[in-house]
């Protein structure tokens, strides 16, 4: 009969309680990724859950995925809300960390939403409680009532959250194009920026087009955003003589989307991705920030 503090026996709870976490965890890093923007803070969310799990009384746990997904989204809910605050003196535009989705699409989700980068900086103008009733519901499918007990709300306050998120971001989400559309656009957008070919990039662009450049203070960048179809033409010209020299460009996934890795002497510099509607390009996302770059190094390490 073995004792209370059975070494063999706290192993195999230890064995037990890490396949558990191990098939929830790709679960855990989607919705804490979708939460944050961030793969790094998504990834230290997704930790402290494990040490969290490992010390818990888990005889009491009836669901654990159940129970993993409610810390998980309480941690995110409690972590956005400060980083809300770091973010309001952030250096130049913030721009969400682009993610490699070559090796995992949906990033444990059932559905892509909320994971492409122009959805993601609309979820930013959300409330970290309407942002985690959007997520669960609109890219993992959860049933109301689960939402309301994972975030301690009521059914009814769920919906209206569900409802009120879904509102702000149909009133200013565009209808985008299918992926090789939106990959010829990306193409000829970086043909048209290695030559600076002025005529040829407003021809790509929305007349409302906007270029953020997420540099973090770390790297030369844009600290604003630069609007407009012939602002940003010239814009992506004024630089062109310089930038693009002894710059290799590689097709990537970002995001569920197609993407450009730029590599100079073998090392990534800067992740580039658009969104385009019916109109054209209307978002030019330069991601340069070295910190944010760290999940685009490796396309297909596992998180």
């Amino acid at each position: 009969m073995p004792s209370e503090n059975d070494p063999v026996e706290d192993v195999e709870n230890l064995q037990q309680a890490e396949a558990v976490f191990s098939t929830a965890r790709a679960r855990m890093f989607g919705i804490a990724y979708r939460m944050m923007g961030s793969v790094s803070e998504a990834e230290d969310i997704v930790q402290e859950v494990w040490i969290r799990w490992q010390t818990y009384d888990r005889s009491t746990v009836r669901n654990p995925h159940a129970f993993l997904t409610t810390m998980t989204t309480r941690l995110a809910i409690n972590a956005l809300q400060s980083a809300r605050v770091r973010r309001e003196t952030y250096v130049g535009p913030w721009l969400p960390e682009p993610v490699d989705t070559s090796g995992d699409p949906a990033l444990g989700a059932e559905r892509g939403e909320a994971l492409e980068v122009a959805v993601l900086m609309l979820l930013e103008k959300l409330t970290p409680t309407q942002r985690a009733a959007y997520v669960l519901r609109e890219a993992f499918d959860y049933p109301y009532e689960q939402i309301a007990e994972v975030i301690g709300q009521t059914q009814a306050n769920v919906r209206q959250l569900v409802s009120r998120a879904r509102k702000l971001l149909a009133a200013e989400k565009r209808a985008s194009v299918p992926a090789a559309d939106h990959e010829r656009f990306l193409t000829a957008f970086l043909a048209a920026a290695k030559t600076g070919n002025v005529t040829a990039l407003e021809e790509l662009f929305a007349q409302d087009v906007i270029s953020y450049s997420d540099g973090g203070g770390a790297v030369r960048a844009s600290k604003f955003p630069v609007t407009g179809r012939h602002r940003v033409a010239r814009y992506v010209h004024a630089f062109a003589d310089r930038f693009w020299t002894g710059v290799t460009v590689e097709p990537a996934q970002a995001n569920g989307r197609p993407a450009m890795r730029l590599s100079r002497d073998g090392e990534l510099f800067a992740v580039v991705t658009v969104s385009v509607t019916t109109d054209g390009i209307d978002r030019v996302l330069w991601m340069m920030n070295p910190s944010k770059l760290a999940a685009a190094t490796n396309p297909g390490t596992p998180h």
